[in-house]
């Protein structure tokens, strides 16, 4: 499995690829959840967000532990850790993973999450999201991205990261890591994208504990 450490800011940051065996799971359970109105309606998760997006819904447990998902989390957090911390896990418990449908002017406000770790990557991209009305500056257009926010720009140290979304890519970093979703336009297909919250050993998460 190929795996990047990024430090763009503060916190690390780990840059994996999907297996495209598991994308294609994962999208195929996703269209399924779409057609049935029942699981839909269980599994809705989009009053616990932040997002104004069409649909957010929880993965099943038992899906995610089949589909290779959650061996594949716990695989790349296992590294995270090692590498930032240089400390290896003996546990790691999902509390949950969830899938978001956002389509063009929804958004994600700037949030953070729950537990210790967490990420977010993506299943589908437009092939086109937009630019501005007016580019005379040739600005970086940043609709449909992913951004990570931390503290304040300073010298040598800048405060976000931005994160132009492919397909099969995921980020982990620690839950406290604000970051939010730019609304995209000019497009009417679907940016879909997964997320999870985990947590790992009280000892190796609390830097201030002994």
């Amino acid at each position: 499995m190929k795996v990047e450490l990024l430090k763009p800011l503060g916190p690390c940051i780990l840059k994996a690829q999907i297996p495209e065996e598991i994308v294609s799971k994962l999208n195929n359970y996703a269209d399924q959840i779409i057609e049935d109105n029942k699981k839909k309606e269980l599994l809705d998760h989009g009053k616990k967000l932040a997002g104004d997006v069409t649909q957010e819904f929880l993965l099943e447990k038992d899906f995610a532990i089949k589909s290779g998902w959650a061996k594949f989390l716990a695989s790349c957090v296992q590294q995270l850790t090692k590498f930032g911390e240089n400390k290896d896990i003996k546990k790691f418990e999902i509390i949950s993973s969830w899938i978001v449908r956002q389509f063009q002017n929804e958004y994600n406000p700037i949030h953070w999450h729950g537990g210790h770790v967490s990420g977010a990557g993506f299943l589908k991209v437009p092939k086109d999201m937009g630019g501005y009305i007016q580019d005379k500056k040739n600005k970086n257009y940043k609709g449909g991205s992913l951004i990570l926010v931390h503290g304040t720009r300073q010298f040598l140290s800048g405060s976000t990261f931005t994160i132009k979304p492919e397909v099969g890519d995921f980020y982990f970093f620690p839950s406290y890591l604000m970051h939010t979703v730019y609304p995209f336009k000019g497009s009417d297909e679907e940016r879909r994208s997964i997320s999870f919250n985990a947590k790992i050993d009280e000892e190796i998460h609390n830097v201030y504990a002994g």
